[in-house]
């Protein structure tokens, strides 16, 4: 089968593109720019990528078009499938039509960690002996040499990020409700992607679609530290159990210490399971593991071997990763755009380095970080650092009524004895922090894009 990708250098896209491959199909992609790494990932898969959108990329007329929901009317290739009638699919429809229907579906989802957790629970059952499938928005490192945002496995078990983005141009329902869940993890839930949801009641509507659809001798599991996700519980018809650090949990984290990285106990309906570790940091984390433990139970595995997978786990690139050090100062790299991240990110990093002096730098990027939405909540999601850099907002097309305000962020921040500046622009950014920087600080650099390669900038320039 002969199959094309409109918008292929997304992560997602991507690593469809080489499942897809994998699964013997003869793959290709368009996108608008191609550059590296995701240039070098997909060449590595074989796949042939064409730079721009042109009609005459689907000339040869491919059994199946995928349309990234990145892509919208007036792309050209998009119109010349629609011109031509070829048949044309979004990603996650392509997803469940593929591999999904024969599978043990098992879809993680919620507003924040979902890619930490899938990568956990992807890792734990591999592990554990299960030889699971697994696909992941982030970049695995225990999977492959390098690391990999997909494994393919024999067993029935197909793990699945659950995203609540929207699908396509013609389907603007969140992805999630397209992957036939056996399992449905809600981590938590909160209001954003503001360009797709209007309020948080539409955010709550998606999720209890998810869980509505789950069979009855399927599982739901609920994190009943967030409120609205511990809610639906009354709106599942399947088996329910739920996890958290709060008393009322099924699956509960307790005795968390931190250090390089994080050590807690299981407890499940009174049932002491033992001590865990794993190299991760944070309350956040625990939750996380909680998840891919529980889902390990459910599918009969060993216990031992999911707390030896735990402790060998390497964690997702992009998730408060170290990229390096340079004069005793650390940078990190962390996907974190959500106030809710950002707060459970440094007050881990506070955790495990007390003492320590903390910069989080800052680039407002996403839909919902550059809107004002969110105004209040990053005052007060950053008092958890010493030093607060926050770079101009990517998205500066928004009407000013609607855009962060820097200066007001600033100022917010001043006002709680936090060190706070807006630096427009990477350089300015790596001048200040390497003037400033001293040994033992630690930099948590904050983006959900490449902010302009800052991190290498910053190490060469402490170096």
């Amino acid at each position: 089968m002969r199959i094309h990708l409109i918008g292929v250098c997304g992560t997602a896209m991507a690593t469809l593109a080489a499942l897809l491959k994998h699964q013997g199909h003869d793959v290709s992609g368009s996108d608008e720019h191609v550059y590296p790494p995701m240039s070098d990932f997909l060449s590595a898969e074989r796949i042939t990528v064409l730079e721009g959108y042109r009609a005459d990329h689907v000339a040869a007329a491919p059994d199946l078009v995928v349309v990234g929901n990145a892509i919208s009317r007036g792309n050209a290739e998009l119109e010349a499938v629609l011109d031509r009638g070829i048949r044309y699919a979004s990603l996650p429809e392509t997803i469940r039509d593929q591999w999904l229907w024969d599978a043990h579906s098992i879809v993680i989802a919620g507003t924040h960690g979902k890619t930490t957790t899938t990568a956990l629970t992807g890792w734990l059952l591999t592990a554990a002996g299960a030889d699971p499938t697994v696909l992941i928005g982030g970049i695995a490192q225990n999977f492959g040499e390098d690391g990999a945002s997909y494994r393919v496995g024999k067993g029935k078990a197909f793990v699945i990020e659950g995203d609540e983005y929207d699908s396509a141009y013609f389907d603007k329902t969140a992805k999630f409700l397209k992957y036939l869940p056996d399992i449905a993890v809600v981590n938590n839930i909160e209001f954003d992607h503001a360009d797709i949801y209007r309020d948080i009641d539409e955010v709550r509507l998606a999720f209890r679609r998810l869980v509505n659809l789950v069979p009855r001798n399927g599982l739901t599991l609920l994190g009943v530290d967030s409120p609205d996700a511990g809610a639906l519980a009354d709106k599942a018809r399947s088996r329910v159990q739920t996890f958290g650090l709060s008393g009322g949990a099924e699956w509960r984290g307790l005795d968390i210490r931190l250090g390089s990285g994080t050590t807690f106990r299981v407890n499940r309906k009174g049932d002491d399971l033992g001590e865990f570790t794993m190299p991760l940091l944070g309350d956040h984390n625990v939750r996380n593991a909680l998840v891919a433990i529980a889902v390990g139970v459910d599918l009969g595995l060993d216990i031992e071997g999911l707390r030896k997978g735990l402790a060998a786990f390497k964690g997702v690139k992009r998730r408060l990763e170290v990229v390096g050090e340079a004069r005793g100062v650390t940078v990190y790299d962390d996907f974190a755009h959500h106030p809710t991240a950002v707060d459970e990110t440094l007050k881990a990093v506070r955790r495990a380095s007390p003492g320590k002096r903390i910069w989080a730098i800052f680039e407002p990027r996403s839909a919902s970080s550059c809107r004002r939405v969110f105004q209040d909540d990053f005052a007060r999601a950053f008092a958890g650092a010493d030093e607060v850099v926050i770079a101009s907002v990517f998205r500066s097309s928004l009407p000013a009524e609607e855009r962060l305000s820097e200066s007001r962020l600033v100022g917010d921040l001043t006002a709680r004895n936090v060190h706070a500046r807006h630096l427009p622009d990477v350089e300015a950014i790596v001048d200040a922090v390497t003037r400033e920087a001293r040994a033992g600080d630690l930099i948590v650099v904050m983006s959900n894009g490449g902010f302009g390669g800052i991190h290498r900038k910053l190490l060469a320039a402490l170096a």
